[in-house]
C-alpha cells in the first residue's frame, strides 16, 4: 500500500529533480531554487530556499554523508552547498560554459560527474573540488547519469538514445545504442553489487525514455570479455514517456514517473507492477526514494512535491497485537530495533524499564534518540545533560555497555553480521575484498593489520569501503520483523 501523506508547494515553477540524504528532501526547480526540508516532518529549513544559481535548476543530489549537496544548471554550473548553514562551499564551472543538465556523486562521494547539453562530461575530485578529467559523446545532450555502488564506473543517458559506461579516466568501455528511442531521460544503478551464476561481478539498472518504457539491464563485468548488458525486464505502465526512476534503498522496488501524470511503483527483480498513483496534475519529472525510511517523493509541473509512505499491510496487525499486554508493547517497540534506530519515545520507553525514570526529563528536553544514545559518555552526561550523581551517572553508561554487548539471537542470518565482530551489523560497508564488514572493525583492523583482508588474509588492493546500503536495509527490515 502507497498513500500520499503531504504535498510540498515551496516552488514557483516546474520542479526538476528530487533528492534524498539520510535526514533532508532537496528539490530543484525552473525557478531557479533549491528547497531543502528536513525527512522526518517535512518542514522547510531556514536557510532553505538556496537562491545562487542565475538559470533554471535541472537537478540535485547529496554526498553519502549528506553533509554537501550538489545542484547544476542552465547557468553552466554545479554548485556544492553545506548543509550545515546553507551556504555555497564551491562553484564548478563546466568545460564550454555549456548548460549542465545532470550531476551525481559516486558512492563514498570521492567523485562528482556532470553532464552538459553539449554532450560533455565533467569528472571532478570531489574533495579537492577539480576537474579531474573530461569526455563528451557527440550530438547530443547528456541528460542523465549514475555510478554503480563500487563507484569505479559510471553511466551517461543522453538524447540520442544510448547509455554508455565509462571508467574514472573516462575511458568509453560499452554502448549500448538505441537503449531508448528517442532519447533517455533518466537512468539510475540499484545500490546492491550482485555475483552472476559464473562469478563475474553484476548491477541491475534501470532506464526510462521519450518511448514510454522503463527498462531494467543487467550490467556484468567479465574479466576476460569486457562489460556485457543484457536487458531483463521491459516495463510498460505508463504510456507516455517516462521522464524519472529510481531504486529504492534496497534495490527492491522500482519507481517511475511519466508525462501521463502518473508515478508507477515495481518489484524490481521481476518488473511486476505493483501500483499506480494519480495525484499529479502534471507531468511527474522526478522521482526519489529515502534512503532510511519508507517513503518517495516526487516532482512535477504542477510545482508541487508529493510524498508518499510506502506500508507493507503488516501495520494493523502489529497494532492489535501491541495492545494485548505490556510485554506485547514491548516486542513491538524498541526491543525489535538495533538501538541505533531508536526513537527518542524508544529511548525514553526503555529508560523506564530499566528503573532510570529520574533522567526521564532531561534525556526528553535533550531529545536523546537511540544514536545519541549509543554516543554518551560520562563526561556528556556530566557536562551536556548536567546529571551531577556520580552513582547514576555511571549506572545509566552501565545500562548503556548493556545495550551493546545484547547477545545476537540464534536465528540472525550469518550475512548480517560482522566476520571481525560477529555482531549484527549498524553500519555495514563492502572492502576490497568483496566482503561486508561493520565500519568501525573493518577501519580498526585496516590500521593495525597491515591491509589485509580478514577473510583471506591477502593483501587489500585498496582500503576504499564502499556503503553497503543494500545490507543495511535488509538489516533494518530483518530486526524490525523479529
Amino acid at each position: 500500500m502507497v498513500s500520499l501523506i503531504c504535498t510540498l508547494q515551496s516552488h514557483r515553477d516546474d520542479v526538476n529533480c528530487c533528492a534524498f540524504s539520510g535526514s533532508l528532501l532537496a528539490t530543484c526547480s525552473a525557478d531557479k531554487s533549491v528547497c531543502v526540508y528536513s525527512s522526518r516532518d517535512f518542514s522547510e529549513l531556514p536557510f532553505s530556499p538556496l537562491t545562487g544559481h542565475g538559470y533554471g535548476v535541472h537537478c540535485c543530489c547529496f554526498s553519502a554523508c549528506g553533509q554537501y549537496l550538489a545542484s547544476c544548471s542552465t547557468d553552466a554550473t554545479t554548485v556544492v552547498w553545506s548543509m550545515d548553514t546553507g551556504e555555497i562551499e564551491a562553484i564548478l564551472e563546466h568545460p564550454g560554459r555549456s548548460p549542465v543538465r545532470v550531476c551525481a556523486f559516486s558512492p563514498d562521494s570521492s567523485y562528482l560527474v556532470s553532464g552538459g547539453s553539449d554532450g560533455s562530461i565533467a569528472l571532478w575530485d570531489f574533495t579537492s573540488r577539480t576537474l579531474r578529467r573530461t569526455g563528451a559523446v557527440t550530438d547530443t545532450s547528456i541528460v542523465a547519469c549514475s555510478f554503480t555502488p563500487c563507484g569505479q564506473l559510471f553511466v551517461t543517458g543522453s538524447t540520442y538514445g544510448d547509455l554508455r559506461l565509462w571508467d574514472l579516466d573516462m575511458n568509453p568501455l560499452h554502448a549500448e545504442k538505441n537503449a531508448h528511442d528517442l532519447g533517455v531521460s533518466c537512468c539510475q544503478f540499484a545500490p546492491q553489487i550482485m555475483k552472476g551464476t559464473d562469478g563475474c561481478v553484476q548491477f541491475h539498472l534501470a532506464s526510462c525514455g521519450q518511448d514510454s518504457l522503463l527498462k531494467i539491464w543487467i550490467v556484468s563485468l567479465l574479466s576476460a570479455a569486457g562489460i556485457k548488458m543484457q536487458l531483463a525486464h521491459t516495463l510498460t505502465g505508463q504510456s507516455a514517456p517516462v521522464l524519472s526512476c529510481a531504486y529504492s534503498a534496497d534495490g527492491q522496488m522500482l519507481v517511475s514517473g511519466s508525462v501521463d501524470k502518473t508515478v508507477t511503483v515495481y518489484q524490481a527483480n521481476q518488473g511486476v507492477l505493483l501500483y499506480t498513483l494519480n495525484q499529479h496534475d502534471r507531468y511527474v519529472t522526478a522521482c526519489a526514494f529515502s534512503p532510511t525510511a519508507p517513503l518517495i517523493a516526487t516532482g512535477s509541473m504542477d510545482k508541487s512535491v508529493n510524498i508518499w509512505k510506502v506500508e507493507d499491510g503488516s501495520s494493523a496487525q502489529d497494532e492489535a497485537a501491541s495492545v494485548s499486554s505490556n510485554e506485547g508493547k514491548k516486542s513491538r517497540g524498541h526491543s525489535r530495533l538495533m538501538v541505533s534506530e531508536w526513537s527518542e519515545e524508544d529511548v525514553l520507553a526503555w529508560l523506564r524499564e530499566e528503573g532510570l525514570e529520574a533522567v526521564i526529563d532531561v534525556f526528553k528536553s535533550n531529545n536523546i534518540d537511540g544514536e545519541e544514545l549509543l554516543s554518551l559518555t560520562k563526561e556528556t552526561l556530566s557536562s551536556e545533560l548536567h546529571i551531577e550523581s556520580l552513582g547514576l551517572r555511571s549506572k545509566i553508561m552501565k545500562k548503556i555497555e548493556d545495550l551493546k554487548m545484547a547477545p545476537v539471537s540464534n536465528g540472525t542470518p550469518d550475512e548480517y553480521l560482522c566476520p571481525i565482530t560477529r555482531e549484527i551489523m549498524k553500519d555495514p560497508v563492502i572492502a576490497a575484498d568483496g566482503y561486508s564488514y561493520e565500519r568501525e572493525a573493518i577501519e580498526s583492523w585496516i590500521s593495525t593489520k597491515s591491509r589485509t583482508s580478514p577473510m583471506t588474509n591477502l593483501p587489500l588492493q585498496t582500503t576504499l569501503l564502499t556503503p553497503n546500503r543494500t545490507l543495511k536495509m535488509a538489516i533494518f527490515r530483518w530486526t524490525t520483523c523479529q
